[in-house]
C-alpha cells in the first residue's frame, strides 16, 4: 500500500470527513453519526447551519470531533486560512446529513450562504446528503427537482426511511440509520487516495476541546512547589512553577470534572473555575490533600513536593554576621501516604497518578510506582531541553505497574494533560463508578 492510501483494519483508517448538519430536528443525529465515524477510523471536521444551533449546540460537536465547528463561510482558522477551503480540500468526502428541504434547494442552486454549502462548492471530494423533513415536503415538486439536479452533480444521496415524524405524521422523511450513513460514506471513498494524509493540510485540532467524560467526577491536583521555611524570609524550595500541574487542572475542568487544585509556590495562573488551596509547605499540602482525598476519583500529585526541611526554623531573621548552618531532615511522602490512604478505602478507589522529576536516568522510576503502589507515574528528565521546569512544554514517560514504559514525544504540557487523562478516563472506566 502507497503513502496516501487509507489502510488499516478500519474502513476509515485515515480518512477526514466533513460532516455538515442543517436544520432538522434530526439534527441531535449528528453525534451518533460522528462517533460512528470515528468509529470507523476516521477524523471528522463538523460543518454547521445557522438553522442547525438552535437543534444542537455547536460545542457537543467540537468536542466530539476536538476540531472548532464551522459556522460562517468567512471563518479563518488561526493561521489564517479559510477555514471552509482548507476542509473542502481535505476531506475524502462530505456527509451532509441532516440535510433539510431549505438546504438541498440552495445547494441545487449554488447558493452559498452557508460553510457545508461553501465547502461542497469549494471540494472535488464526493458528496453524500441524507435528507431529513416533515410532512409531505420530501415528495413535493421542488424538493424531488433538487434532489435530481444534486444527483446531476454526481452526488450520493441516502434515501429517507419511513416511519413516525416529528410531526406526528407517517411518512417518507426520518433521517436514514447511521449505519446506512456511514456505508455509503465508506463507498463512496474506496478505493480513493487519501486526499490530505498531512496533519498539517487539514483544518486544525484544538487541544483545549474535549469530550467531557470526566462529568460528575471529582479531580484532586497538586500543584507548584513547596516552600520549607528557614526564618521568615527564607526558606528551602524548588524551580517548579506550577504549569504542568495546572495544565492537568484545565484539562480536567474541560471534561466537565469538578476540580480541587492545591498549590504550592506558582507563578502561572491559577483557574478560576478549579476550588483552590493554598498549601505552601509540604506539611500543609500533605494535610490538604488527605482531607480532600476521601471524596475524589483521581489524585494527580503534579507538584515538585521538598524533599527535605530544615530540622529547625527561627521565628525570626537570621542575620548575615552568625553565618547559617542547616540541619535538614526529610519530609514526609505526601504521595505514599495518599496511596496508602486510598487502598484502605472500600468499594472502588481514586485513580492515583504520580510525578517524579529526575536527571539523567529514569531507572529509577518503576521501582517508586511499585512502592507507592500508583496507578500510573509520569516521569521526565528535567535536564532535557523543553522538559524541565517553567517551559511550555514536557517529554514524559509513563510508568504503569506491569506494563513497559511508554515514552511521548515533546509535547505541550496541556497536550501531555490531555493524553494523561485518556489514561486515567479508561482506569476509571474499568473500574466502574462508586
Amino acid at each position: 500500500m502507497t503513502k496516501g492510501e487509507a489502510g488499516g483494519g478500519l474502513p476509515l483508517e485515515g480518512r477526514f470527513i466533513l460532516l455538515g448538519v442543517t436544520g432538522s430536528i434530526a439534527a441531535y443525529k449528528a453525534a451518533e453519526v460522528t462517533r460512528a465515524l470515528q468509529a470507523a477510523g476516521a477524523e471528522v471536521q463538523a460543518a454547521m447551519t445557522p438553522s442547525a444551533t438552535h437543534f444542537l449546540g455547536p460545542l457537543t460537536l467540537a468536542a466530539l470531533t476536538r476540531r472548532q465547528v464551522l459556522l460562517d463561510p468567512l471563518e479563518l482558522l488561526p493561521d489564517e486560512r479559510i477555514a471552509h477551503i482548507v476542509a473542502a480540500d481535505a476531506a475524502d468526502a462530505v456527509l451532509v446529513a441532516p440535510a433539510t428541504a431549505h438546504w438541498l434547494a440552495a445547494m441545487a442552486n449554488g447558493l452559498a450562504g452557508d460553510a457545508i454549502t461553501a465547502a461542497c462548492l469549494a471540494t472535488a471530494a464526493p458528496v453524500i446528503v441524507a435528507p431529513a423533513m416533515d410532512g409531505e415536503m420530501y415528495l413535493h415538486p421542488a424538493t424531488r427537482a433538487n434532489v435530481a439536479t444534486l444527483q446531476g452533480f454526481g452526488y450520493s444521496i441516502v434515501e429517507p426511511e419511513m416511519g413516525a415524524l416529528a410531526s406526528g405524521q407517517t411518512g417518507q422523511g426520518r433521517l436514514a440509520e447511521t449505519s446506512h450513513l456511514v456505508a455509503a460514506v465508506v463507498k463512496a471513498t474506496a478505493g480513493r487516495p487519501v486526499r490530505a494524509p498531512d496533519a498539517a493540510s487539514r483544518p486544525p485540532v484544538d487541544p483545549t476541546l474535549h469530550e467531557r467524560d470526566l462529568e460528575g467526577r471529582r479531580v484532586l491536583v497538586t500543584a507548584g512547589g513547596t516552600a520549607e521555611p528557614i526564618d521568615p524570609v527564607r526558606y528551602i524550595g524548588n524551580r517548579s512553577t506550577g504549569r504542568m500541574g495546572v495544565a492537568v487542572a484545565q484539562a480536567a475542568l474541560a471534561r466537565g470534572a469538578a476540580v480541587t487544585l492545591i498549590a504550592g509556590h506558582t507563578s502561572v495562573d491559577l483557574p478560576g473555575e478549579a476550588t483552590v488551596v493554598q498549601a505552601e509547605t509540604t506539611a500543609a499540602m500533605e494535610a490538604a490533600v488527605l482531607e480532600a482525598l476521601p471524596g475524589s476519583d483521581v489524585l494527580v500529585m503534579a507538584a515538585a513536593v521538598a524533599d527535605f526541611r530544615p530540622r529547625s526554623n527561627s521565628a525570626t531573621k537570621l542575620t548575615r554576621d552568625a553565618g547559617l548552618t542547616l540541619e535538614l531532615e526529610p519530609t514526609d511522602d505526601i504521595l505514599a501516604a495518599a496511596s496508602a490512604l486510598a487502598h484502605e478505602r472500600s468499594g472502588p478507589r481514586p485513580v492515583i497518578v504520580g510525578f517524579a522529576a529526575e536527571t539523567g536516568s529514569l531507572d529509577r522510576v518503576a521501582g517508586k510506582a511499585a512502592r507507592k503502589r500508583v496507578d500510573l507515574m509520569v516521569a521526565n528528565d528535567v535536564t532535557e531541553d523543553g522538559s524541565g521546569f517553567g517551559t511550555a512544554t514536557n517529554r514524559v514517560t509513563i510508568v504503569a505497574p506491569g506494563e513497559a514504559p511508554e515514552p511521548w514525544p515533546l509535547l505541550s504540557k496541556r497536550e501531555v494533560a490531555d493524553r494523561l487523562l485518556d489514561r486515567v478516563v479508561a482506569l476509571l472506566e474499568a473500574r466502574g463508578r462508586p
